[in-house]
């Protein structure tokens, strides 16, 4: 979530600071270029001033007649383009020189500058220059009119470079990006920040959910930090999880009872029907499927009462060699085998993981178990013990009926049994007993045909304590 929603922040934040820096930085470069302007506009002021009288007339050559007040106008032109480098130049109406600087700079033909000098013609000041950007070559024209007597006698001209102005504009932008990028990047910790504090009771109960949902039922979420409705549902939550836990404790607690409860008459029962069984005839038929029925009913009653504990307990996790505990199963079973007429086999390599070797030897022991039981005279029982990196595993498969793809979906289940073994001794919970003993150590058991026939069956532990 946090992949989705951090991305999403940073881009409206990244939209925000773009849309309000590029107004900014075109201010800026709109500032310098006008206080240019602005200069420009003074020093032709000036400059007007002073050409308003020069009396000489233009002749009929490029340069009029220069007096005292025309030399007096060259000077200063000639030093403000020594000191600014700036050329200036006052033109006649007729683009005759009354002063410049340099001495070889005139009004073109075409062009920007004659365009400012055509509107000062006019009797008004030139229009704004466009805007210089820092990658433009440009230099800025800026043109008043001479008026004398309220007739424009002449036009002074300025031709400014922008080499400065484009750097001042340039180091501008370089402090507003500067300031961009720190707003961005404290910005983006804002974001990290605000993402953490909503997102972590999300993740804690998110763990907290799995750790409940693989039987950890005590965790709960702690309540602190984070928005006040997440705070809210951690308390509901964790409602919910006393409710849960106190419903299936009770469920536990009734089946443990009950199952305790019946052992007493039940054995009683048996005992009687062992007596009634002395004053009856040898080999009696009722009596001896009586007598097996009983026996049934108190093995289902001990399964019920493992499947309470084993639902109940806690695991006691230790680093395991699996691989020597398979190979004590496939040893202890190969008796029990051999007189079915099976052929146990086992390949089992040292391979270690945690697991609580009381359950995990329980769990083999209850599929081997089923694994004989089920595999006609002939068969073969194939016990392998391997490591796929994360986790260890005992896979069992044989070479029996096997399961269809609906019975497989319900292995496991309590009290089931497939419809065509029925007459099979078992109660349908060692398996489920297995299951949940597993379950507890963060450990599973797994049911798959085996080709061309048979079942697999694959026991897996962790092979690390990060992994439970």
């Amino acid at each position: 979530m946090r992949t989705r929603l951090l991305p999403l922040l940073i881009v409206l934040m990244a939209a925000v600071l773009l849309a309000l820096g590029l107004p900014l930085a075109i201010s800026v470069a709109a500032a310098q270029q006008q206080k240019v302007v602005v200069d420009r506009i003074d020093d032709t002021a000036r400059f007007a001033a002073l050409a308003q009288f020069v009396t000489d007339a233009p002749s009929g050559s490029r340069r009029a007649v220069p007096d005292e007040r025309q030399e007096t106008l060259r000077r200063e032109l000639d030093s403000y383009y020594g000191v600014y480098g700036i050329r200036v130049g006052v033109f006649y109406g007729n683009g005759s020189v009354m002063a410049n600087a340099p001495d070889d700079w005139i009004v073109p033909q075409t062009g920007e500058v004659r365009e400012a000098f055509g509107e000062a013609l006019l009797s008004r000041r030139s229009h704004d220059p466009r805007q210089v950007w820092p990658w433009q070559r440009s230099r800025l024209i800026v043109a008043s009119p001479v008026i004398r007597d309220g007739d424009v006698v002449a036009v002074v001209v300025t031709d400014s470079p922008t080499g400065q102005m484009r750097s001042r504009i340039l180091r501008g932008w370089l402090f507003i990006g500067a300031g961009e990028i720190a707003a961005m990047l404290l910005a983006v910790g804002a974001a990290l920040r605000l993402t953490g504090w909503v997102l972590r009771p999300v993740r804690v109960l998110d763990a907290t959910t799995h750790d409940i949902a693989t039987g950890r039922l005590k965790s709960r979420v702690a309540v602190a930090g984070g928005p006040p409705e997440l705070r809210r549902l951690a308390r509901s939550f964790n409602e919910m999880a006393d409710n849960v836990e106190d419903v299936l404790e009770q469920q536990r607690a009734f089946v443990a009872d009950a199952s305790h409860q019946l052992r007493n008459p039940l054995s009683a029962l048996l005992l009687r029907i062992e007596l009634l069984a002395l004053e009856l005839p040898q080999g009696n038929e009722e009596i001896a499927s009586v007598r097996t029925e009983g026996k049934r009913l108190a093995q289902v009653l001990d399964d019920l009462l493992d499947l309470a504990l084993a639902e109940h307990a806690e695991a006691d996790l230790r680093l395991t060699d699996v691989g020597a505990l398979a190979g004590e199963r496939v040893a202890a079973w190969s008796p029990a085998a051999a007189a079915k007429g099976v052929r146990l086999v086992g390949d089992c390599p040292p391979i270690t993981a945690w697991a609580d070797s009381i359950t995990l030897s329980s769990a083999l022991d209850a599929v081997i178990d089923n694994a004989v039981k089920f595999t006609p005279e002939g068969g073969t029982v194939e016990i392998v013990v391997a490591s796929n990196g994360d986790t260890s595993t005992v896979v069992v498969t044989d070479t029996g009926p096997g399961l269809t793809d609906e019975e497989i979906a319900r292995v496991g289940d309590r009290f089931w049994r497939s419809g065509r073994h029925q007459n099979v001794k078992g109660s349908g919970l060692g398996l489920s007993i297995s299951r949940a003993l597993l379950a507890a150590g963060g450990g599973s058991i797994t049911y798959a045909r085996h080709e061309p026939r048979g079942l697999r069956v694959t026991v897996a532990v962790p092979r690390n304590p990060d992994g439970l």
